[in-house]
């Protein structure tokens, strides 16, 4: 990031821009730069541009990457990328510590910025450069977030650059801890975590899974680069929130219906589409009740989640979630169960044939919903389909009380089950819309802007 010299401009532009900056409590070239981010920001696209220019969803917010000398510190190297991917401008900031995980050369390349390590360089403080590194962010990352910095967070150190800032700063501060399991429940980190959520400190994570350290496994790995992006994009969203004060049930995944205690059905579906668009709801404003089937994959950011296996368990999950303004069900519920699960696990016989598996049909979770005594206001149903799929898709529509249907091809050559990209068509009574192939986060985005118009409107 290039540095805007104020000293080279004309006096009475210093003198306005003094008074200015003044007037926001923020430094000169802080307020240079917020005003040049406007003039950008703002300008007109030109009459000749075919395309608007495309933005990413953290197009120029100011990230302050403070790095933790901790083994995670290899995944700011792809956190890095994955911000500057979606537009953002980070600014790192190194401890003595990260330094022997990481080394500034990779942190600079990969940021295109400046990397900070010394609170008492002569470069650097000679405008106070702590202050001004801590308050020219929209947002300040520590990743990770070891024991000893949210120990010095907690207790007010300021003793290098790193917990001088997080002291100096009025910006919001979000932590991705990450430390042995030992240290994340030792009774004085259980203390300073405390501390720092009174004190409005934002976290993310930490996952469980096996440590660095042989035969180490528990609480307290690093939020993987995407969980923490999706909580800078969820702290730093400003758009309007049409889905404010709206609550949406929503299902997702497969279900797994017992055979015996070691065997189940089961189908290929992976939950991504409607993890997405559960995602989706909650970044316009709604209280989303996600009822989840076994999935491998992350619970969305600021979703509530039930976990369950079977169709019944999914069932009376989503009954507990009514009334509502909405269902959106996604998941790939099983048609069939067996009527009568072994207690014990089936075991082959020399001589015999196979079990017979005697088939039930399993509960119409969307066709409960939408001619339930309590059907929300707007009933969005999936058909996931092989062949056929518009007409199919309109028998849903009508035999399940829905008023739309999401329809996709999911033959095996298309990708779809379980893959990162989807086409979807929206069945309603009025018509079909057809989508363009794109990726399940696009589908989700969009489908959730469709939910919030329709929730608006006097009549679905």
């Amino acid at each position: 990031m290039a540095s805007i010299t104020i000293r080279n401009l004309d006096d009475s532009i210093k003198e306005r821009l003094r008074v200015r900056a003044a007037a926001h409590g923020r430094s000169m070239e802080e307020e240079a730069r917020i005003i040049l981010g406007d003039l950008v920001e703002y300008a007109p696209t030109p009459v000749a541009a075919k395309t608007p220019i495309q933005r990413g969803s953290l197009s120029e917010r100011r990230i302050l990457l403070i790095i933790g000398g901790g083994i995670a510190a290899y995944k700011c190297l792809d956190l890095i990328r994955r911000l500057r991917e979606r537009g953002a401008r980070v600014r790192p900031v190194l401890t003595k510590a990260a330094e022997e995980f990481v080394t500034p050369l990779a942190i600079g390349a990969l940021a295109a910025d400046k990397v900070f390590t010394e609170l008492f360089s002569r470069e650097d403080e000679h405008d106070v450069g702590h202050i001004r590194l801590s308050r020219e962010a929209d947002l300040i990352v520590v990743a990770p977030a070891t024991a000893d910095l949210m120990a010095k967070m907690a207790n007010g150190l300021a003793n290098d650059l790193a917990s001088a800032v997080l002291m100096a700063t009025d910006k919001r501060v979000l932590i991705a801890p990450a430390m042995n399991p030992k240290m994340w429940d030792h009774p004085a980190t259980r203390r300073n975590r405390a501390t720092l959520a009174k004190d409005g400190i934002h976290f993310v994570g930490p996952g469980t899974g096996e440590m660095a350290e042989s035969g180490e496994s528990g609480a307290g790995r690093m939020a993987e680069a995407l969980e923490i992006v999706t909580a800078i994009e969820t702290l730093l969203d400003r758009r309007p929130k049409p889905l404010a004060g709206k609550t949406i049930v929503m299902t997702s995944g497969p279900t797994h219906e017992p055979i015996d205690p070691v065997r189940y059905i089961a189908n290929r579906s992976s939950g991504k589409q409607g993890h997405a668009i559960a995602a989706a709801l909650a970044r316009l404003g709604a209280t989303v009740r996600l009822v989840s089937g076994p999935v491998a994959i992350p619970d969305p950011e600021s979703v509530s989640v039930v976990h369950v296996e079977s169709a019944r368990e999914m069932r009376d999950a989503v009954e507990q979630f009514l009334p509502a303004d909405a269902a959106v069900m996604v998941a790939a519920v099983a048609d069939w169960r067996t009527a009568n699960e072994a207690g014990e696990k089936i075991k082959k016989k020399p001589g015999e044939t196979a079990p017979a598996l005697q088939m039930v049909e399993n509960p119409d979770i969307l066709a409960g919903i939408g001619h339930s005594k309590l059907r929300p206001r707007l009933v969005v149903g999936f058909a996931a389909e092989t062949q056929d799929l518009l007409n199919n898709a309109r028998v849903k529509l009508d035999k399940k009380g829905a008023d739309w249907i999401v329809a996709n091809d999911v033959s095996h050559e298309t990708g779809i089950m379980g893959g990162d990209r989807n086409a979807v068509r929206i069945v309603t009574r009025t018509g079909v819309e057809e989508w363009p192939n794109m990726s399940k986060d696009e589908v989700a985005e969009r489908l959730a802007a469709r939910i919030a118009a329709a929730l608006q409107t006097v009549e679905v």
